[in-house]
């Protein structure tokens, strides 16, 4: 018996071999969720060769990760940058299982256009990291939150934004002012939503060893990185996906409103 045994996890951005919410995903399953894997559908021909490798099937496969576990999975492509689709995720949650309870927001822009220096940033760039994290936040947050607060019975949601949120720095204008939104809409609603028992809480990872970032490679810049962090070492996404279960779980209840740090002691300030 796990302690979300007969409750709904909806993961965004869940469809890579190594991220986070992967990550998330198998973590709820593992407590007894049945989970909604959502992603964009990526082309296969672009795939990093890890995938390929082992056949990854993106969401489908993050789904069978969670079938495998003994809970139930509804893999999605959905574009949360559109109102309709973020519904329709939800409604189809419904018809699947009945349910929602804990909504993940963890779907993020692919890096690389956005880290430039101010005066080469497209703002079509710019205006796409802003709507995949703050307007999909919201689009999702919202169609979640009419159910939640429906059903009566409290619930979860949980943003995943960065250390980025916390800190800025040069040539990342774009991800920094969309993460430090993201803790800005966590505690707006958690204001909001707490009085029915709905927690919204913020983890802000650091240098977690995920696809997304495999622009930096993972030779002398990386080991710098891992250098730099107090525990000497890069996190993974199975601690995050850990972090973001336990955010969900009674034992967190009373934690509302937070943009905890998941980094390995980079940033320890609030």
């Amino acid at each position: 018996m796990g302690e979300f045994d007969g409750k709904v996890a909806i993961v965004t951005g869940a469809g890579r071999l190594r991220g986070i919410g992967r990550g998330a995903a198998v973590a709820f399953a593992r407590q007894g969720a049945d989970v909604v894997v959502t992603g964009t559908g990526r082309d296969p021909a672009r795939y990093p060769d890890d995938e390929k490798a082992v056949g990854w099937k993106d969401i489908e496969s993050t789904a069978e990760q969670v079938r495998e576990l003994g809970s139930r999975a509804l893999p999605l492509v959905v574009d949360v940058c559109d109102e309709g689709e973020a519904q329709m995720m939800v409604d189809r949650t419904l018809e699947e299982f009945g349910r929602v309870d804990f909504l993940v927001n963890n779907a993020a822009y692919a890096r690389g256009p956005d880290r430039v220096p101010l005066l080469d940033l497209d703002p079509g760039v710019l205006r796409k990291v802003l709507d995949v994290k703050i307007m999909g936040g919201f689009y999702c947050s919202r169609a979640a939150a009419k159910v939640l607060l429906e059903q009566e019975e409290g619930g979860a949601i949980v943003f995943v934004s960065s250390g980025s949120g916390k800190k800025g720095g040069a040539r990342a204008m774009a991800y920094d002012a969309a993460c430090f939104a993201q803790i800005g809409m966590t505690q707006s609603l958690a204001d909001e939503l707490g009085p029915h028992g709905i927690n919204v809480n913020c983890v802000c990872p650091g240098a977690v060893d995920t696809a997304r970032v495999d622009d930096i490679g993972r030779g002398d810049a990386w080991e710098a990185i891992a250098a730099r962090t107090p525990m000497r070492r890069t996190g993974t996404d199975e601690e995050l996906g850990g972090v973001i279960a336990y955010l969900c779980t009674e034992a967190a209840s009373f934690i509302q409103g937070q943009a905890i740090n998941v980094n390995g002691g980079t940033i320890m300030a609030p």
